[in-house]
C-alpha cells in the first residue's frame, strides 16, 4: 500500500476514531469518517491483546494487503481495529471480514460488485 494512502499521524487516527461511524465483525471493527481529500486513507490498529509482535505484524500485513486489493470509494479515512480472534484468522477470513464491513458501510466502489460476487 502506498505511503500516502496510510493514516500515519496520530491526530488523523484519533479524529477518525472519535468522529467516525462504527461497524464490527468478530475479527474487525471499522471506524469510517469523511476526510475531504481526493483519496481514501487507511489506518490499522492491532493491540497487544491480539498477540505478540510477530502475530500483530502478520495481522497488519494481511490487512494492508486486503485493503490494497479492495476497491473503495475515495474521500474517506478508514481505521480497522483488529479484535483478538483476528490472530487466528487466515487471509481469506480477514478479507471476508473487511469486505463485509465495507459493504455494510457502503464504501465499496461500484466496480467492486463483480469482485465481491466471486
Amino acid at each position: 500500500m502506498e505511503r500516502e494512502r496510510r493514516l500515519r499521524r496520530s491526530q488523523d487516527i484519533v479524529r477518525a476514531l472519535k468522529q467516525g461511524r462504527s461497524l464490527a465483525t468478530p475479527f474487525l471493527v471499522l471506524r469510517s469518517a469523511a476526510n475531504g481529500l481526493p483519496m481514501t486513507r487507511f489506518g490499522f490498529v492491532v493491540s497487544r491483546r491480539v498477540g505478540g509482535a510477530v502475530v500483530r505484524n502478520r495481522v497488519k500485513r494481511r490487512l494492508r494487503e486486503v485493503a490494497r486489493r479492495t476497491p473503495v470509494q475515495e474521500g474517506w479515512d478508514l481505521v480497522f481495529i483488529a479484535r483478538e480472534p483476528a490472530a487466528s484468522a487466515d487471509y481469506r477470513g480477514l478479507e471476508a471480514a473487511m469486505g463485509s464491513l465495507l459493504r455494510r458501510a457502503r464504501l465499496l466502489s461500484p466496480s467492486s460488485q463483480e469482485h465481491s460476487e466471486r
